[in-house]
């Protein structure tokens, strides 16, 4: 059964940075895309960022778009989210998730932000951004 396993959130200030990870363990298949969303209190949980695991294509969304950055290191099996410039509004918790079976033939970006298309998530990881 495969695992995901977050860290590296914590309480910061606006302005500041974050690096936050993802492991992969127990796979039986190979990934087909790695993805990050996250929940606040009282709202739903939302896409933040995904990247295909062969061709390394990266999709985020609008709002974190120039400020966070994905990155997937396929000899460790380990996503990351590098997350600059933090806002309040970024405050939530960070999940990873795994896409081991594809759910459409249709691809684009707006495949990646399901999250019916992950089969694997994390426990997540607590971002909180002071203001």
């Amino acid at each position: 059964q495969e695992q995901l396993v977050e860290s590296g959130g914590g309480l910061v200030q606006a302005g500041d940075s974050l690096r936050l990870s993802c492991a992969a363990s127990g796979r039986t298949f190979s990934s087909l895309s790695m993805g990050w969303f996250r929940q606040a209190p009282g709202k739903e949980r939302e896409f933040v960022a995904a990247i295909t695991w062969s061709g390394g294509g990266t999709y985020y969304a609008d709002s974190v778009k120039g400020r966070f950055t994905i990155s997937r290191d396929a000899a460790k099996n380990t996503v990351s989210l590098q997350m600059n410039s933090l806002k309040p509004e970024d405050t939530a918790v960070y999940y990873c998730a795994d896409e081991i079976r594809r759910k459409s033939p249709i691809s684009g970006s707006y495949y990646y932000t399901l999250l019916s298309t992950y089969d694997y998530w994390g426990q997540g990881t607590q971002v909180t951004v002071s203001s």
